[in-house]
């Protein structure tokens, strides 16, 4: 069971929730915690309940009430549903489950997600390990657990929730075009050990069915190769513009300028040409799970 799951009894009965924890350095995501954190508070008072019978009315403990009132910590969707309902909020609690489930990933995570859920084309090439969208849970809890300094526990489930979250893009209607290079040693490295690379394998077969995904291989032997700078990775939206990201050029850091995209977009296409093309790399796909 992960953190995200599970709470940590208290003896007064109550729950409280590792891993939900407010990133200081979050600005944004600090005042809309503190903002919600307010408005169950005034609720609570207009009530007249105190914060330990109202902590024993939605099964949470005392010190997680002051610490979700006072802005600490992310009220999970469960809790803001218990607190609506006791409260009788009429939904003005509940409507904020969205907004809060988000706030507890990372900033830089969210606002990756909101351009991935904008786009209608996304291309990336990745060269150490396989791209976000394509992970299984499995898959990003290992690579996530062998950073160095290491992530503590809470922190990598925070960090995984998020990039399963991000997948949602697979969903969306009109779905958006993907297309991803990626580079063989990705398909062979055990991260996580071989079930976990087999069933990440299984995974690309399935997603590499899907009409709107072609993943394409860059065999290692390959003689000439576009993409030796390292990952990246283009977005495109319904109104024209995009954004991009190479690592290593333009301080590694999202770019919108047409000079910028245009040095990616080349880079990517000519990767793109210069890979296995995406029949011959699903059947590549099949013998590496085959050889796992």
């Amino acid at each position: 069971m992960s953190v995200d799951e599970a709470g940590t009894r208290h003896k007064d009965g109550g729950a409280d929730e590792p891993g939900w924890d407010v990133d200081p350095d979050d600005e944004p995501g600090v005042a809309l915690v503190a903002s919600v954190g307010r408005q169950i508070k005034a609720w609570r008072d207009a009530a007249g309940m105190r914060a330990a019978e109202f902590g024993a009315a939605i099964g949470y403990g005392e010190d997680l009430v002051f610490k979700v009132e006072g802005g600490r910590r992310i009220p999970r969707p469960e809790f803001l549903d218990k607190a609506d309902d006791v409260l009788g909020a009429g939904g003005k609690l509940s409507m904020f489950k969205k907004e809060m489930a988000e706030a507890r990933y990372p900033r830089k995570i969210r606002e990756l997600a909101k351009l991935e859920a904008r786009a209608v084309e996304l291309s990336a090439y990745g060269s150490h390990n396989l791209h976000g969208l394509l992970q299984t849970e499995e898959y990003a809890r290992a690579l996530f657990g062998m950073r160095r300094p290491a992530y503590s526990p809470d922190e990598v489930e925070r960090l995984v929730a998020a990039r399963v979250a991000r997948q949602s893009v697979f969903k969306r209607s009109p779905t958006p075009e993907l297309s991803f290079v990626q580079e063989e040693v990705t398909l062979r490295r055990h991260l996580g050990g071989r079930m976990v690379l087999r069933r990440q394998l299984e995974r690309l077969l399935d997603v590499g069915q899907l009409r709107n995904v072609e993943i394409q291989v860059m065999p290692t032997g390959r003689d000439d190769h576009a993409g030796m700078g390292g990952e990246m990775q283009v977005l495109k939206f319904e109104d024209g513009s995009a954004v991009g990201r190479s690592e290593g050029d333009f301080g590694s850091r999202p770019v919108a300028d047409p000079k910028h995209l245009r040095i990616i977009e080349l880079r990517c296409g000519i990767i793109r040409a210069q890979a296995l093309t995406p029949r011959e790399s699903l059947a590549f796909i099949e013998q590496a799970l085959g050889e796992t």
